[in-house]
Protein backbone atom coordinates (compact mmCIF):
# COMPACT_ATOMS: atom_id res chain seq x y z
CA UNK A 1 0.00 0.00 0.00
CA UNK A 2 1.29 3.55 -1.14
CA UNK A 3 2.18 5.88 1.54
CA UNK A 4 0.22 8.80 2.16
CA UNK A 5 1.50 12.72 2.66
CA UNK A 6 -0.51 15.64 3.50
CA UNK A 7 1.63 18.34 1.87
CA UNK A 8 0.26 22.24 3.68
CA UNK A 9 0.97 24.78 1.93
CA UNK A 10 -0.77 28.46 1.11
CA UNK A 11 1.57 28.66 -2.25
CA UNK A 12 -0.16 26.62 -5.17
CA UNK A 13 2.91 26.35 -6.98
CA UNK A 14 4.36 25.02 -4.10
CA UNK A 15 1.62 22.50 -3.75
CA UNK A 16 1.88 21.13 -7.51
CA UNK A 17 6.04 21.24 -7.41
CA UNK A 18 6.26 19.29 -4.21
CA UNK A 19 3.28 17.01 -5.53
CA UNK A 20 5.15 16.27 -9.20
CA UNK A 21 8.20 15.53 -6.43
CA UNK A 22 6.94 13.34 -4.62
CA UNK A 23 3.59 11.86 -6.62
CA UNK A 24 5.35 9.06 -8.41
CA UNK A 25 6.32 7.45 -5.16
CA UNK A 26 3.64 8.26 -2.45
CA UNK A 27 -0.24 9.13 -2.55
CA UNK A 28 -0.55 13.23 -1.87
CA UNK A 29 -2.95 15.06 -0.35
CA UNK A 30 -3.20 18.84 -0.74
CA UNK A 31 -4.21 21.37 1.87
CA UNK A 32 -3.99 25.07 0.66
CA UNK A 33 -4.97 25.96 4.33
CA UNK A 34 -4.33 24.97 8.15
CA UNK A 35 -7.98 24.80 8.18
CA UNK A 36 -8.23 22.67 5.49
CA UNK A 37 -5.29 20.63 6.31
CA UNK A 38 -7.01 19.64 9.94
CA UNK A 39 -10.02 18.99 8.32
CA UNK A 40 -8.35 16.05 6.01
CA UNK A 41 -6.48 14.74 8.92
CA UNK A 42 -10.05 14.03 10.44
CA UNK A 43 -11.03 12.14 7.35
CA UNK A 44 -8.21 10.89 5.62
CA UNK A 45 -5.31 8.32 6.88
CA UNK A 46 -2.20 10.11 6.51
CA UNK A 47 1.61 8.74 7.16
CA UNK A 48 3.48 11.85 7.08
CA UNK A 49 2.66 15.58 6.75
CA UNK A 50 4.44 18.34 5.14
CA UNK A 51 3.25 21.76 7.03
CA UNK A 52 4.32 25.34 6.11
CA UNK A 53 5.26 27.56 8.77
CA UNK A 54 3.95 31.11 7.61
CA UNK A 55 0.64 30.42 6.47
CA UNK A 56 -2.44 33.82 6.45
CA UNK A 57 -4.64 32.79 9.06
CA UNK A 58 -3.65 29.79 10.91
CA UNK A 59 0.23 29.50 10.93
CA UNK A 60 2.18 25.98 10.84
CA UNK A 61 2.65 25.79 14.05
CA UNK A 62 -0.97 26.17 15.12
CA UNK A 63 -1.57 23.45 12.62
CA UNK A 64 1.17 21.35 14.43
CA UNK A 65 -0.57 22.31 17.84
CA UNK A 66 -3.93 21.39 16.89
CA UNK A 67 -2.92 18.01 15.81
CA UNK A 68 -1.02 17.28 18.92
CA UNK A 69 -4.23 18.06 20.60
CA UNK A 70 -6.16 15.89 18.16
CA UNK A 71 -4.07 12.91 19.40
CA UNK A 72 -2.57 12.63 16.04
CA UNK A 73 0.54 11.08 16.25
CA UNK A 74 1.71 11.98 12.66
CA UNK A 75 5.42 13.03 12.02
CA UNK A 76 5.35 16.33 10.79
CA UNK A 77 8.37 18.04 8.58
CA UNK A 78 8.23 21.98 8.44
CA UNK A 79 8.96 23.48 5.48
CA UNK A 80 10.09 27.36 5.67
CA UNK A 81 11.30 30.28 3.44
CA UNK A 82 11.98 32.09 6.77
CA UNK A 83 15.12 30.48 7.88
CA UNK A 84 14.58 31.75 11.20
CA UNK A 85 16.12 29.51 13.72
CA UNK A 86 13.78 30.47 16.34
CA UNK A 87 10.68 29.35 14.07
CA UNK A 88 13.10 26.04 13.26
CA UNK A 89 13.77 25.34 16.53
CA UNK A 90 10.45 25.71 18.35
CA UNK A 91 9.20 23.37 15.38
CA UNK A 92 11.63 20.52 16.70
CA UNK A 93 10.82 21.90 20.56
CA UNK A 94 6.84 20.60 19.87
CA UNK A 95 7.73 17.47 18.29
CA UNK A 96 8.04 17.99 14.86
CA UNK A 97 10.63 15.36 13.12
CA UNK A 98 12.28 17.62 10.50
CA UNK A 99 12.32 20.75 8.76
CA UNK A 100 13.36 21.78 4.98
CA UNK A 101 14.32 25.44 3.96
CA UNK A 102 12.36 26.32 0.79
CA UNK A 103 13.31 26.55 -1.67
CA UNK A 104 14.20 22.73 -1.94
CA UNK A 105 16.02 20.83 -4.11
CA UNK A 106 13.99 17.28 -5.10
CA UNK A 107 16.51 15.03 -3.59
CA UNK A 108 16.44 16.80 -0.59
CA UNK A 109 13.05 16.57 -0.02
CA UNK A 110 13.25 12.89 -0.86
CA UNK A 111 15.47 12.06 1.28
CA UNK A 112 13.82 13.49 4.25
CA UNK A 113 10.37 11.96 3.13
CA UNK A 114 11.90 8.30 2.57
CA UNK A 115 14.17 9.05 5.96
CA UNK A 116 10.99 9.87 7.89
CA UNK A 117 8.80 6.93 6.67
CA UNK A 118 11.57 4.08 7.00
CA UNK A 119 11.25 5.00 10.81
CA UNK A 120 7.48 3.21 10.59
Amino acid sequence: MQRRILVVDDDSMNLVRTKMILGKYYEVLLAESGEEALEKLKNEKVDLVLLDIEMPKMNGMEVFERMKEGSADIPVIFLTASGDEDDVMSAIRLGAVNYLKKPFMPQELMKRVAQELQQD
